[in-house]
């Protein structure tokens, strides 16, 4: 039985959601971290409805937080290996799930969604949106990569734009994620956008956002 996400939401502001932009927090945080994306983007894609939902776990190490899944101890979100593969997996169904909720309930669909994230978020981002049947708009993920690029070849479904945006001294996950992401996709045809914020941390960098902004200008 899936689970439902609830989180907070901005509606369009041309009063009518032509498009839809999904927004996925990162380990042990929630989708109000997010949603002020939102109102950064709001201008940029007035007919664009954001939403930025809690995931489906508490947050092991932080109560009041949420976790998409739960990670080794002592390990750092790149380096968790197991807790990565068979967490994002498991995760996967429940953001598909809410994804296919959505678009029944606005009537609109993955060509109208860009699917974006931060570090646990933008992983999920990518192992759900390379999954579907039909192309998203588009994927951002901001610091995070594919959690499991070996057996990306096999699993691909869809090939929509991706724009990643990364910290140069990310602490939490190392910037090669995003490289070696970035090139495994490029390898299966993706239209690949990189960017590397010079001296930032595990954090999303003025230049990152506007990287992400004329990305956005890009999609049909």
């Amino acid at each position: 039985m899936s689970k439902t996400l609830s989180g907070p939401m901005l509606a369009a502001k041309s009063g009518k959601a032509e498009q839809l932009v999904i927004l996925l927090h990162g380990y042990g945080s929630d989708g109000n971290d997010m949603i002020s994306l939102g109102s950064y983007w709001q201008n940029l894609l007035p007919n664009a409805m954001f939403i930025a939902p809690n995931a489906h776990e508490k947050c092991d190490i932080n109560p009041m937080g949420h976790q998409w899944f739960a990670l080794d101890a002592n390990s750092l979100i790149m380096e968790g290996n197991t807790s990565r593969l068979e967490g994002s997996k498991q995760a996967r169904p429940i953001i598909k799930d809410f994804l296919q909720a959505v678009w029944k309930d606005t009537g609109l669909g993955a060509k109208d969604t860009i699917l974006m994230g931060f570090s646990q978020g933008a992983m999920m981002a990518l192992e759900v949106g390379l999954r579907l049947d039909e192309d998203l708009m588009g994927i951002i993920a901001f610091s995070g990569g594919l959690p499991d690029p070996a057996n990306m070849k096999d699993e691909i479904k869809s090939k929509p734009p991706i724009c990643f945006v990364h910290g140069s001294s990310d602490e939490v996950v190392p910037v090669k994620m995003s490289i070696i992401s970035s090139e495994k996709l490029k390898k299966l045809g993706l239209d690949v956008k990189f960017h590397i914020s010079p001296n930032a941390g595990h954090t999303i960098a003025q230049d990152g956002l506007e990287f992400a902004s004329e990305f956005i200008k890009t999609l049909p």
